[in-house]
């Protein structure tokens, strides 16, 4: 009788957060159409410039917070909703 353990293969694509250019999907997809809209919309030099550097500076913002935590957008509109149910901080003694 065979006494190893059984081994099992956990795929990294099966555990990964989904996603999109290094940031979650719904941030990056709505600054695309923000960025795309304005400088589409506008049609001058001034608001493509203004559109190129909201582009960089977001996709920035979102892969760093994507690299911290891939839900951390998700989490936080959680702890909004859950806001008069649970206190930010714990306390012996939490005052409402």
């Amino acid at each position: 009788m065979n006494n190893s353990l059984r081994h099992t293969p956990i795929y990294r694509a099966l555990h990964r957060a989904n996603l999109l250019m290094g940031g979650e999907r719904k941030p990056v997809l709505l600054l695309i159409m923000a960025t795309v809209g304005l400088a589409v919309t506008s049609m001058n030099l001034i608001a493509i410039v203004v559109s190129i550097f909201m582009w960089i500076t977001g996709i920035f913002c979102l892969r760093m917070m994507a690299k911290s935590d891939p839900f951390m957008i998700g989490i936080y509109f959680k702890s909004i909703k859950y806001k008069g149910y649970y206190y930010p901080r714990s306390k012996p003694s939490c005052n409402f």
